[in-house]
């Protein structure tokens, strides 16, 4: 490519460049006076377009000479590893390789970014000087750090004595040979074979060598020092996430992918590449991997999925609100990306030419097969390269991990500068004519939202006219029945028209309204429908991209109409947070509820969109998942699909893969601070979570708050092993208030949950993590009755498998306990009656479906006397914490008699099914006394038997 050396920089440029230039004469006099006048001119000139070239030169002088005397003139790329390996060989201490990794990366990155501002090379070669750059840095520290940990701990081995290497995965761009100037890496660790270290102290299984090998490594590219870091590294694309194993054997990647592997995986492991030297095991590594790629036949389910992801990344942009993205837009870098990969994933299962990671080859094969025509590569291929440079370049300026274009005109100018453009506007022309060719590429083969314009229809003069008697008459015209639509219609116009909505929305807005009115006039009662629906569009009538979402989108429209009208609660939560429009294009995938064991992969998944290391965004993530889950759960709830046992244990198992992700959120960001507890990772924690009420009963409802209890193992002793170190019951209390921090935190997508402590051993008053034994010593020596009662609907959530395991034990020792009955009996009566006399607030013709005599309560209370009662000779009893199971276990032990106890699960869950109903038609939990008494006269008889006065369970309770 032609060099830039006489081009002149702008003023604004200059002035930049003589900044840098002053400061450099300041600190290195000898070196800048050593310079000729066109070394001079040349570098001023970097100065000025690259803050990033200028900082690194100003602090390292001394590379100056060797950049002039050939560095910059040519990459001989297989250098980089013969270099790093001389310089890391000598080196015994782990921060002396973290210097020299950062300082060699710093020192080439420099010169990769000066080639690349200057024109020395064209973008394919700039891409693969970086990706060889990574793949270098990333080997020699993984080679320093296995001959130091083998010498340290022993060599680890197979079954027959042969040494087993980490093999490093890379995957996304670093796979493919195109990573990007500030990309982050994204590695998965594997080993071939397990078994134990030779040659050590004493011998340690090959996962837990290499996973603490993994972990240092990640700790050598990652962590920032003086030097910066060299890579931010990602491993969240390894088996099951941040939650799996950081280092996982073949065959457990073979079993993962075989039976769990999903579609973004494949796509993901189009690029997936071992890095470094190849080897036999590199071959094995790639022959396990093809068959959960490539389909031995042609598969255009392929098309769909990346239409899907498609579309997640459209509703990301959305969500965002990002403007001027080159990867994630319309028509952007990762929708060539789509292009090529539909058709490796379709095809090459037949045409083995179609398995390769990187982009130029596989569009250039695809050409040789057929299968683009010459226009169609030449666009995508000239697109593709214009929009890398630019990203590239963007990146290079301050080396930020960014594909947004400019909001200054000095970034603009260096930009314009290097492209060769004359001006913002000309390069934004080029740029956005390299989108639009990208885009129609990209609908021809993967599909996208061509906009079907209707033709002209009678509510175009509906929604314009002014005259009533007029609107009166072409609705009646068209035996439209409603005296109060034309009010209401009247009324939103009203407000759309005092609303400050710009020309592109309001252009929406009358290409919109149409078409809605149109769907809205076929509801049975088409004003009701207008005043739901005109509530959340009231909500984005300055949000243009959710007009036009429903404006090209039919289906959403539809379902727009049908669940706002079918539940106010609905349209509340679509109006609070328009960002779940998106949820509503594929009505196939609306009523598709995520399957209750699927929500924590599923959330892991919609994760890895945000970058890890940004708090607010993962906060605001996982609220997103959390309301676009729950609007799934509600419409298959209002439609029947789900019944109500069925939709609480999705609205459980849904909090509970939240759960997770919080936990493992707020350990990393208090580890980061402060080290962990010695002997503790995030999958072995010393923590747990254990949820009461209605979570440990799985019985949560829409906007239920969720009880927990905080447990730590026993260790108090010791330190966190962090640079601000801290003692081990402070960090656990540092963890719970994260926790809590993170549930409660009200971002724009609102709180994720309301958490309540309260449960807690001496209640507001107690610690808030308690240490398991002293738990245990709470619940026998101190703890009410009540609390007891409480017990009973509580489970281990999530955390410490040990503790769960202990938790599980003094939860039966507890409930076990021999109790005088009687006494028992009027404990948890006299409890019933207090609850009853503070809460019941309704009128005689009124039924409160949770406190009224024979609801929801009473029969939550006979289940827990029954377990307390009954556990010390039946320690089946302690086993479950939701109601039905526990009746049904009641019944099975005859404890009660088979119709009594189907009789209490059906009313229990007709209640409950109740609540729902009223919870998403946002009314309280009241219905008609006379509908009420009829299912639950007999729970009242039963309650009366059971914990009346003359009650005598062990007597008396077979004749009820």
């Amino acid at each position: 490519m032609q060099n830039q050396s006489n081009c002149a920089l702008s003023a604004e440029l200059s002035d930049i460049a003589e900044r840098y230039w002053l400061r450099l004469c300041d600190e290195s006099p000898e070196l800048a006076a050593n310079l000729d006048h066109v070394q001079q001119q040349e570098l001023k000139s970097v100065f000025g377009l690259s803050d990033y070239i200028a900082e690194q030169l100003c602090r390292n002088p001394q590379w100056i000479s060797s950049l002039f005397n050939g560095l910059i003139n040519d990459v001989d790329r297989q250098l980089f590893a013969e270099e790093l390996d001389a310089e890391l060989s000598s080196l015994t201490s782990e921060e002396a390789v973290k210097s020299a990794l950062r300082q060699y990366r710093n020192l080439q990155m420099v010169r990769l970014a000066w080639r690349d501002f200057k024109n020395y090379a064209d973008v394919e070669s700039s891409l693969l000087d970086l990706s060889a750059l990574a793949e270098a840095l990333v080997i020699a520290a993984r080679d320093w750090l296995y001959k130091e940990m083998c010498q340290q701990l022993g060599t680890p081995t197979d079954d027959e004595g042969n040494p087993q290497p980490l093999l490093i995965l890379g995957m996304g761009k670093l796979g493919g040979r195109e990573l990007n100037f500030s990309s982050d890496i994204d590695l998965i660790f594997t080993f071939p074979e397990h078994g134990e270290t030779k040659g050590g102290r004493r011998a340690q299984a090959n996962q837990q060598f290499f996973i603490r090998m993994g972990q240092r490594l990640v700790n050598l590219l990652d962590q920032v020092t003086v030097d910066g870091f060299v890579f931010r590294v990602d491993m969240r694309l390894r088996p099951y996430g941040e939650s799996g194993p950081l280092v996982v054997s073949f065959s457990g990647l073979e079993d993962y992918y075989q039976e769990q592997g999903r579609d973004w995986e494949r796509y993901a492991m189009v690029k997936a590449r071992v890095l470094g030297p190849w080897t036999q095991y590199s071959d094995d590594l790639h022959d396990l991997l093809r068959p959960f790629i490539y389909r031995r036949y042609i598969d255009f389910s392929a098309i769909d999925s990346l239409r899907k992801m498609k579309q997640l990344i459209a509703q990301e942009v959305r969500r965002r609100q990002l403007t001027d993205n080159i990867k994630l837009g319309a028509g952007g870098i990762r929708e060539v990306e789509f292009v090529v990969q539909s058709f490796q994933l379709i095809r090459g299962g037949r045409e083995p030419s179609l398995r390769q990671q990187s982009l130029f080859g596989a569009i250039d094969t695809l050409y040789n097969l057929g299968q683009l025509e010459y226009l169609a590569v030449d666009d995508l291929k000239h697109s593709y390269i214009l929009l890398r440079r630019v990203e590239n370049l963007l990146q290079a300026i301050d080396d930020k991990q960014t594909q947004t274009l400019p909001d200054n005109q000095v970034d603009w100018q260096r930009l314009c500068f290097a492209m060769q453009v004359e001006n913002e506007a000309a390069l934004r022309s080029k740029i956005a004519d390299a989108m639009y060719r990208i885009h129609g590429h990209f609908k021809e083969t993967v599909g996208g939202e061509d906009e079907q314009e209707q033709s002209e229809h009678w509510t175009s003069q509906l929604w314009v006219i002014e005259d009533p008697d007029n609107a009166a008459a072409l609705l009646d015209e068209h035996l439209v029945d409603d005296v109060n639509f034309w009010p209401e219609l009247i009324e939103w116009r009203s407000i759309t028209t005092k609303r400050s909505i710009g020309p592109r929305g309001r252009e929406t807005l009358e290409k919109l309204m149409p078409r809605l009115l149109s769907e809205l006039l076929e509801q049975p009662i088409p004003s009701v429908a207008l005043k739901a629906v005109s509530g959340v569009l009231e909500h984005i009538l300055t949000r243009t991209t959710y007009l036009e979402l429903l404006c090209e989108n039919p289906g959403a429209r539809q379902q727009l109409i049908s669940l706002c009208c079918a539940s106010p609660w609905i349209a509340h939560e679509l109006a609070n947070f328009p960002m779940l429009l998106d949820e509503l294009i594929d009505p196939s995938q609306l009523y598709d509820t995520t399957s209750v064991d699927d929500y924590p992969s599923e959330l892991r998944q919609y994760l890895l969109r945000v970058p890890e290391d940004d708090m607010e965004m993962q906060m605001e993530a996982l609220r997103q998942f959390k309301l676009s889950q729950q609007l799934k759960i509600a419409a298959a709830d209002v439609t029947g699909v789900l019944p109500v046992m069925e939709v609480s244990d999705h609205l459980t198992f849904l909090a509970e893969a939240i759960i997770e992700q919080v936990v493992l959120q707020a350990w990393h960001q208090v580890a980061a601070r402060h080290g962990v507890p010695e002997g503790t990772s995030p999958d072995k924690m010393g923590f747990a979570i254990i949820g009461y009420g209605k979570l440990g009963g799985i019985e949560l409802g829409y906007g239920s708050d969720l009880d927990l209890v905080f447990l730590r193992n026993s260790v108090n002793t010791g330190e966190t092993d962090g640079r601000r170190p801290i003692g081990v019951g402070h960090f656990y209390l540092k963890l719970a208030q994260r926790i809590v921090h993170l549930f409660a935190t009200r971002t724009t997508s609102g709180e994720l949950y309301e958490v309540d402590m309260r449960l807690r051993p001496s209640g507001a008053s107690g610690l808030l993590v308690t240490e398991v034994e002293q738990f245990k010593e709470y619940l026998q020596t101190e703890a009410w009755n009540w609390e007891h009662q409480a017990l009973v609907r509580s489970r281990f959530v999530y955390g410490d498998n040990q503790l769960a395991a202990r938790f599980s034990e003094i939860r039966t020792e507890v409930l076990s306990q021999p109790r005088d009955l009687p006494e028992l009996a009027k404990l948890v009566r006299d409890m019933r009656i207090k609850m009853r006399d503070h809460l019941l607030k309704v009128s005689n013709d009124k039924f409160d479906l949770k406190q009224s005599a024979g609801g929801i309560a009473d029969i939550e209370f006979m289940a827990q006397y029954l377990v307390l009662a009954n556990a010390n000779q039946y320690k089946e009893l302690a086993i479950w914490s939701d109601n039905v199971h526990i009746f049904q276990v009641l019944a099975e032990l005859e404890i009660l008699p088979m119709m009594t106890a189907q009789h209490l699960i059906q009313t229990y869950c007709w209640l409950r099914d109740e609540n729902h109903r009223l919870t998403l038609q946002q009314q309280k939990g009241l219905i008609d006394a006379s509908i009420a008494n009829e299912n639950v006269s007999q729970v009242i008889d039963i309650y009366q038997h059971i914990l009346g006065v003359e009650s005598d369970l062990a007597a008396n309770v077979e004749t009820a």
